[in-house]
């Protein structure tokens, strides 16, 4: 829905086409090798044992495959990833940033029906905690669009950034009763919605007004590509942690006196507050890499 949105806002352009261009096949089998291979060694690592003769495997192929893809990519001049793009230090910017968020924000989102069994409530009442995302987030983008115009990209990138962390943040709270966890995490949904709001268009804008406009193409297609790998990693990253210490069982010493209600669930609810506290410092990390990269007074494109 996001996408769509912006995606519709953005003015049409057509590039010049030279009729020699070659679908990068080598790249792309490089790059979904390297990709496969990684999100499994994520997703599966805790599962089969990180020391494990499979796990081992899975870790050679993704060196060998994402080395082979970026050295293919270099040499290529109809590379499927052009990587120069990556010059421009605001779109890397932008691009890293975007990557990052997603990767905090999408899982702490896909989580909402896994958090009955460490929060208490009903399937029912952990779906509706999004509502309040899904409203924030289409009510947050059009003033995403005019602080862009009023601050340039960089203000509303770290503003969206922070309050998405403090939405997340609340999310990971599960050592509270369950009324009361409903309610901080429904606040918590609905701030990291307005967060991405008022992130999405100063983000997608300070990428792609900074590449010349016949690469525009290129440069929104990486882009876009980074949010849903960003999502990939956050997700399997976190459903990670949360599978090895959900487990696993623990001496929680004076940490067990934070937890109110049943304590006989204690490490589901401990391993999913840790797993959505990972989520918090990969939008911390995203904070500092726009801290680093973003210009403050960045170009603006007008929108239409």
């Amino acid at each position: 829905m996001l996408s769509f949105i912006l995606l519709k806002r953005t003015p049409e352009s057509a590039v010049a086409s030279t009729g020699s261009e070659r679908f990068d096949w080598i790249g792309f089998i490089a790059f979904l090798v390297a990709m496969v291979a990684l999100n499994i060694f994520i997703g599966q690592g805790t599962q089969l044992g990180w020391t494990s003769p499979v796990i081992i495997a899975l870790a050679v192929v993704f060196v060998i495959a994402a080395v082979g893809f970026f050295k293919i990519e270099v040499e290529n001049s109809d590379a499927f990833v052009d990587l120069t793009l990556f010059r421009n230090k605001t779109y890397a910017g932008a691009t890293m940033s975007n990557f990052l968020l997603n990767g905090g924000c999408r899982n702490a989102t896909g989580g909402a029906d896994a958090r009955p069994t460490a929060s208490g409530a009903s399937s029912l009442e952990s779906g509706l905690l999004t509502l309040g995302y899904l409203i924030a987030i289409l009510s947050t983008i059009r003033v995403g669009e005019n602080l862009l115009q009023k601050w340039g990209a960089r203000k509303p990138m770290l503003l969206g950034c922070a309050i998405t962390a403090v939405g997340i943040l609340l999310t990971s709270f599960t050592f509270l009763l369950a009324r009361p966890y409903l309610i901080v995490a429904f606040l918590g949904f609905t701030l990291f919605g307005i967060g991405l709001g008022l992130y999405a268009t100063p983000s997608t804008d300070a990428a792609l007004s900074n590449v010349p406009e016949e690469r525009a193409g290129a440069a929104s297609g990486i882009y876009k590509m980074a949010s849903s790998l960003g999502a990939a990693f956050g997700v399997g990253i976190s459903a990670s942690i949360y599978t090895a210490l959900e487990g696993r069982e623990a001496t929680f010493g004076s940490i067990a006196e934070l937890f109110q209600g049943r304590t006989d669930n204690m490490n589901i609810r401990f391993a999913a507050s840790m797993a959505l506290i990972f989520n918090v410092l990969m939008v911390v990390t995203a904070i500092i890499s726009i801290v680093m990269t973003i210009p403050k007074k960045a170009s603006v494109s007008r929108l239409p």
